[in-house]
């Protein structure tokens, strides 16, 4: 099983934190002062789990606004001609990169004003060389699995580089920036100790997915795991009759207790699959699609790893309990911008 890169940043970074101590950092909170002009950054993301992620490290010192709806298909999602607008007032937009968001990266070079940055945070967290391929993304299409964020320790590095573009956009908030980020560090360590011991917990033979979707490539070889396939073929149609009849052969021989698809596509085709390999079907995985509602502790991207891996780990035959007690939500109180120091 590969060993986690969380590396001396992580800790340089927590030093820091502790350091500052427990003051906010950088502006107030405009929200409690409307009477002051709100010079504060205009950031936009995508998909809700990269929305999550900057909203952890710039907190309450950014204007923060995510564009691709929860439970919609982000490669397919085709940006509406609203929000141009939104683009053009941006100073910083992040997106995941590696192909998933082409139309709204064509919309944002198009739109963006002459000074704003486009930060594509899978291009630069992995090199070529570290791309994964698989069934819904084949080599031959030359478009890796752009999901990097279902390993937490990339999830971190994400998260390390919206805090190194914040820093460099707004100085005067780097101090609060990092300090978030220590925090969000020590969250995902522990995230990270959890999913191992919870892994570790699944009979060796079970440790395999065949999934909906291709979003799990960086998690398995990150955890020790294997990805079997996936239902969803590279151009998003039904698979064939063919691949079908491959992936029952597939899931009988290797005996898999349960196959999973998604809580927010669904597949009778897998379920199908599940019931002529006599597997449980679960389809209560999540791509990008956050737990709970807006507001709730759980609607992070912390809380959206945690729930996958309560729904996962036990279906293969493991124990999840090492994930009971995570901290998921946003490291920062939304009312003072003061971290919290769990």
């Amino acid at each position: 099983m590969e060993r986690t890169f969380l590396g001396p940043r992580v800790w340089a970074s927590l030093f820091v934190a502790l350091a500052i101590g427990a003051c906010g950092g950088g502006a107030d909170d405009l929200s409690q002062n409307t009477g002051q002009q709100d010079n504060r950054l205009r950031v936009v993301t995508t998909v809700s789990p990269i929305t999550s992620i900057v909203e952890n490290i710039g907190g309450t010192q950014i204007r923060l606004e995510g564009v691709v709806p929860e439970g919609v298909n982000s490669h397919t999602f085709e940006p509406t001609p609203s929000m141009a607008k939104l683009l053009a007032q941006a100073d910083l937009i992040i997106l995941n990169g590696l192909f998933l968001e082409e139309p709204t990266l064509a919309l944002a070079e198009a739109n963006k004003k002459a000074d704003a940055v486009i930060l594509s945070l899978g291009d630069l967290a992995v090199t070529p060389e570290e791309w994964q391929f698989d069934f819904t993304f084949p080599e031959a299409a030359g478009h890796p699995n752009p999901h990097l964020w279902p390993d937490p320790n990339l999830g971190l590095r994400y998260a390390e580089l919206v805090y190194d573009q914040l820093a460099k956009m707004d100085p005067d908030n780097a101090a609060y920036y990092e300090k978030n980020l220590a925090w969000f560090s020590v969250r995902v360590a522990a995230l990270d100790q959890a999913i191992r011991t919870a892994v570790a917990t699944i009979p060796e033979e079970n440790r395999k997915l065949l999934t909906y979707h291709d979003s799990w490539a960086y998690f398995a070889k990150q955890y020790g795991m294997e990805v079997i396939g996936a239902v969803q073929p590279s151009n998003f149609s039904q698979p064939s009759v063919r691949e079908v009849a491959k992936l029952i052969d597939q899931v009988k021989e290797l005996g898999l207790p349960a196959v999973f698809g998604s809580e927010v596509f669904s597949s009778d085709v897998l379920e199908a699959i599940a019931s002529e390999a006599d597997a449980q079907f679960i389809d209560e995985l999540a791509d990008d699609d956050l737990p709970g509602k807006p507001g709730d502790p759980e609607h992070t991207y912390l809380g959206l790893m945690k729930h996958n891996l309560t729904v996962m780990v036990p279906a293969l035959g493991g124990d999840a309990s090492s994930l009971a007690g995570l901290e998921t939500g946003n490291v920062f109180d939304g009312a003072s911008g003061a971290v919290y120091p769990q």
